[in-house]
């Protein structure tokens, strides 16, 4: 029960720090005059990803290399399958031409370059964690010279305040102990758990701390439907999934290398983030082009439903 209340603990001290943080970074970059397409592509991304990367850095570190994998691997999925699922049956969301121009493709290839990084030898190296943060600045440097380019994470919303430094400073220094404590608590409570249950790390990874991670995006997707803002669209959810592969492993394997233990991860768990990530390509142009609605919603839900059954059996 004591590990049950930590986990739950974790998670929502994980979601406040992440919104804590992220609130502190916009009145930072607003107070600079920072444009806001420039602070969504770095400040905003980096914040509201800090919850993935401090779990899996906590995770490598802790010797529990397939909690890791399995926090952003089950984060992508979930942000797809789960988020953008739930969220179309609140309401359809329109897709523009940066879908397939920029953000789907390079989700893919970053999709498939971890495939391939982890299927041959099971083992993200420090070489290949580099790879991947390159390549993640080199995105974002084209990006920013693009100067009109798609904003392919969280875009801001228009109402968003300027706060004053005192507040600031505390929205900075809470998020930052929140995100540490309550990583600590999660990680620690789930591989107890995991251990209690006989249930390996992969499968906690792929779905507790996953899903808890996406509990912020998922909230704020919903919210911004209903209220029928602008701030949340395909290209927000694709980029997120980007920057996780991107900068959350690459971060973690050149501080940690990461070895699957669990193997059942790359035959199952990485080729199904693959093919959820795949499918997006038809749903967008079929039936409606351009377009999804609350009938894409469900085809994501069942599909990310049929995935987490067979990761728990």
């Amino acid at each position: 029960m004591t590990q049950i209340l930590l986990l739950l603990g974790g998670l929502a001290l994980l979601i406040f720090g992440g919104n804590a943080l992220l609130k502190s970074s916009v009145s930072i970059s607003l107070k600079l005059s920072i444009p806001k397409i420039i602070v969504g592509m770095t400040v905003v991304s980096f914040a509201t990803s800090l919850p993935e990367l401090v779990v899996s850095l906590k995770a490598a570190l802790a010797g529990n290399p397939d909690l890791a994998l399995g926090n952003v691997v089950g984060s992508n999925a979930a942000n797809i399958g789960l988020v953008l699922g739930v969220t179309l049956l609140f309401g359809s969301m329109e897709v523009t031409s940066s879908f397939y121009r920029i953000d789907w493709p390079v989700m893919m290839v970053a999709t498939l370059m971890l495939l391939g990084f982890l299927y041959f030898d099971g083992v993200l190296s420090r070489v290949e964690g580099g790879v991947f943060v390159f390549v993640m600045i080199a995105f974002l440097w084209w990006l920013l010279k693009m100067k009109s380019g798609p904003a392919v994470v969280d875009e801001l919303p228009s109402d968003d305040e300027i706060l004053s430094m005192p507040i600031t400073l505390f929205y900075l220094v809470a998020g930052g102990v929140g995100l540490w404590l309550g990583s600590e608590w999660l990680v620690e409570s789930a591989v107890s758990i995991a251990e209690d249950l006989g249930v390996s790390d992969r499968v906690i990874g792929i779905t507790v701390v996953s899903i808890g991670t996406s509990i912020p995006e998922l909230a704020a997707s919903i919210i911004a439907v209903i209220k029928k803002e602008k701030a949340i669209s395909l290209g927000n959810l694709i980029g997120s999934n980007i920057f996780n592969i991107m900068s959350v492993l690459g971060i973690t394997a050149i501080v940690s290398p990461i070895t699957v233990i669990d193997q059942g991860f790359i035959t199952n768990d990485l080729f199904f983030m693959t093919f959820i990530s795949f499918v997006l390509f038809p749903l967008v142009f079929a039936p409606s082009k351009m377009k999804l609605t609350w009938k894409e919603g469900l085809v994501l839900l069942s599909i990310y439903g049929a995935f987490v059954y067979k990761v728990i059996l």
